[in-house]
């Protein structure tokens, strides 16, 4: 089980930090992916990384405003979001890719969690 926190409102230009937090019986050698999905739209990649930490990789549309990261310690993959804008408002979403690779189609991930809500305001 995987449990995102850490979304909120904020205006544009600011920044959020989220987690995803793994719960109970604990896996391993799966890469953790993160989500988004604003009203009307279809869920779409932003950002995933590897068990061990690396490789890492980012959306176009995101790439050097946020940056996702793991603190294997606390087996929890934060997603640091920076210069925010409206159009990043959606519901964050994490999963476990099973295959190891992070891949880009949320169809290859898992053990979802229930989401976390960010709004940005112009």
């Amino acid at each position: 089980q995987l449990v995102e926190s850490g979304g909120g409102s904020v205006q544009a230009g600011g920044s959020l930090r989220l987690s995803c937090a793994a719960s109970g019986e604990v896996a391993s050698n799966y890469a953790t992916g993160w989500f988004r999905q604003a009203p009307g739209r279809e869920r779409e990649f932003v950002a995933a990384i590897r068990w061990r930490g690396s490789p890492k990789y980012h959306a176009n549309s995101v790439r050097g405003r946020f940056t996702i990261s793991k603190d294997s310690a606390k087996n929890t993959v934060y997603l640091h979001m920076n210069s925010l804008k409206p159009e990043d408002t959606a519901v964050y979403y994490c999963a476990a890719d099973f295959t190891g690779t992070g891949s880009y189609d949320s169809r290859d991930y898992t053990n979802w969690g229930q989401g976390t809500q960010v709004t940005v305001s112009a």
